[in-house]
C-alpha cells in the first residue's frame, strides 16, 4: 500500500476562545508524553468528496470552540512540568489517498500496523511548544472508502476524554448540537493545591508503579531485552472461550468457600501474564510485574465531575515469580490482579499525587524516549504492561455517512511487553487481544495462549 499526502492545514476554532496558560495535573504529566493513535474505516460517502473534507473540517472548527485546549500547545515549566497554552494555535488535518481498496487489506485483525494511515510526528526535531496536541488524517480509497487517524497527545487527554471530543465532533459532523461540553477545569485533582492526605503512612509509601521493574536474572539492565526484534498481533478471544476463562478462574478460586466472580479484563489479564511467564521460558524465581493502569473517576470522593476532561488514570502493579504464576490456578494470578486493582480508592489516587508534587523533576516518570532518548520504564520480558479499552465508547461513531466497519489501536510504537485489551465485534460478546512481543517469544505465545484456553 503506497499514501500519498495531498494537503496538510491547521484548523482552528470557529470563534474566539479563552487564551492563557491552564495548569496540568501531575497524572497529566507521567507516563507517556508522546500521541495516542487510533484508526477508524469507514465505506464510501455518497456525497462528494470535497464536500466530505469540507463538512469534516468545518464541524471540527466548530466543535474546537468548546474543546479549545486541543487547539493549544504544550510548554515546558520548572522541574521537568508541562503547562497547557491555550493559544488557540490548531490541529493539523492532512488529506492522504491510498493505492489500493479497503477490501485489499482483507483482515483488518492480519494488518494492524497502520503506520501510512496515521499522521506521523518528528519528536526529535519539532520543539514540543510547536507540536500539535490533535493530529488527523483523512486518506480515501480506490474504492471510495476512508479512514480517520486520529493521533492525540496523552498529556492532554487519556482515552475517555479524547472519546468524548470524538463523539461531540461526529455528532457535530451529523448536524446535531453538542451534547455534552467538557469539563475542562484540572484542580479538582489538585494540581498546585494543598495535600488532602490524611493517613501519612499512605502518603509517604513507596510507589511501586514508580520504581524500575524486575530485570532478568543475571542482567544489570534492560538494555539487551530493548534491542530485541519486536513483532505485532492481534488475537480474537470469542466470547464462549472469555466465558471458559472466566469459570475456570471463578471455580479454582474461592474465599471462605464462596466462589469468586472474576471480571472479563481480571482474567484475560491474568492469561496473558501466565502465557508470557511460560512461553519466555523464564527461571521458577524470576520476579515478573505487570503494570496496569486504573481509570479512577468514580473511584475518587466524591467522583470527578462528569466528561472531565484531562486524565484521569493512575497505574498499580502486580508481581509474582514466575514459578508461583505457571504452577499457580488461572483463578490465583486473577486474584493479584484484583488485588491490585481493589487497593485504588481516594486515599491511594491522592497519595499518588501528592508523592508526584513532592518530586523536584518529574520527568524522570515521563518515557521520553521518543524525544529525547531519555528511556522510562520497560515493561518487556520480564514483565508486561496492559491497558484496557474494554470500558472506552470506542465503536459506533458516525460522521453523518454511517458507523465505522473497523477501528482499532496504531500500533505502530509498542514496545515488547505491552498489550491492549479491547471489545471485538460490537454485541458479539468478543475480545481483541493487541500485543507486542518479541519475534523469538510470538508464535509459541499465540500457541499456547489459545491452547491452555482449553488445557487449564
Amino acid at each position: 500500500m503506497r499514501v500519498t499526502m495531498n494537503l496538510s492545514s491547521m484548523i482552528k476554532p470557529a470563534k474566539s476562545t479563552w487564551s492563557g496558560r491552564l495548569a496540568l495535573s501531575e497524572l497529566d504529566q507521567t507516563g507517556m508524553t508522546t500521541h495516542v493513535p487510533t484508526v477508524y474505516f469507514y465505506i464510501r460517502t455518497s456525497d462528494n468528496w470535497h464536500i466530505v473534507l469540507q463538512t469534516l473540517k468545518s464541524s471540527l472548527s466548530t466543535t474546537l470552540v468548546h474543546f479549545y485546549p486541543l487547539a493549544g500547545r504544550l510548554s515546558s515549566i520548572a522541574g521537568g512540568r508541562l503547562e497547557l497554552n491555550c493559544n488557540a494555535n490548531g490541529v493539523r488535518f492532512t488529506e492522504a489517498y491510498a493505492d489500493v481498496r479497503l477490501v485489499d487489506l482483507d483482515d483488518f485483525l492480519q494488518h494492524p500496523v497502520f503506520d501510512q494511515l496515521i499522521p506521523s510526528i518528528d519528536y526529535r526535531n519539532t520543539p514540543i511548544e510547536e507540536t500539535p496536541l490533535l493530529l488527523l488524517q483523512v486518506t480515501r480509497f480506490l474504492c471510495g472508502g476512508w479512514s480517520l487517524g486520529f493521533c492525540i497527545s496523552h498529556v492532554a487527554v487519556d482515552g475517555q476524554s479524547a472519546l468524548h471530543f470524538l463523539s461531540e465532533w461526529a455528532r457535530v459532523c451529523r448536524g446535531e448540537s453538542l451534547d455534552s461540553p467538557p469539563h475542562l477545569d484540572r484542580k479538582v485533582l489538585r494540581a498546585g493545591d494543598p495535600s488532602r492526605v490524611t493517613c501519612f503512612n499512605r502518603n509517604i509509601e513507596q510507589h511501586a508503579q514508580y520504581s524500575p521493574p524486575p530485570l532478568l536474572l543475571g542482567q544489570s539492565s534492560n538494555e539487551s531485552e530493548r534491542r530485541q526484534e519486536t513483532t505485532i498481533t492481534m488475537l480474537k478471544l470469542t466470547e464462549t472461550q472469555v466465558e471458559k476463562l472466566r469459570s475456570k478462574a471463578s471455580n479454582n478460586h474461592q474465599t471462605d468457600q464462596t466462589k469468586c466472580h472474576f471480571t472479563r479484563y481480571e482474567v484475560v489479564t491474568a492469561h496473558a501474564w501466565r502465557t508470557a511467564c511460560k512461553t519466555r521460558n523464564l527461571e521458577p524465581d524470576q520476579k515478573t510485574s505487570i503494570g496496569i493502569c486504573i481509570d479512577v473517576r468514580r473511584r475518587m470522593n466524591p467522583p470527578l465531575p462528569d466528561k472531565y476532561f484531562g486524565n484521569a488514570i493512575v497505574d498499580v502493579i502486580a508481581t509474582g515469580t514466575s514459578g508461583e504464576l505457571i504452577s499457580g490456578t488461572l483463578g490465583f494470578v486473577s486474584g493479584k490482579i484484583r488485588h491490585a486493582i481493589e487497593k485504588v480508592d481516594d486515599e491511594f489516587v491522592n497519595s499518588v499525587i501528592d508523592f508526584l508534587k513532592n518530586q523536584e523533576d518529574l520527568s524522570k516518570f515521563q518515557d521520553l524516549q521518543l524525544i529525547k532518548d531519555e528511556k522510562g520504564p520497560f515493561y518487556g520480558n520480564p514483565n508486561l504492561g496492559v491497558i484496557s479499552w474494554l470500558t472506552l465508547p470506542m465503536y459506533g461513531v458516525d460522521f453523518g455517512w454511517g458507523k465505522e466497519i473497523f477501528t482499532g489501536p496504531g500500533t505502530n510504537d509498542a514496545e515488547d511487553g505491552d498489550f491492549l485489551i479491547l471489545r471485538g465485534e460490537e454485541g458479539d460478546g468478543s475480545l481483541i487481544v493487541a500485543l507486542c512481543l518479541q519475534v523469538r517469544h510470538m508464535e509459541d505465545f499465540k500457541r499456547v495462549f489459545y491452547q491452555n484456553i482449553e488445557e487449564d
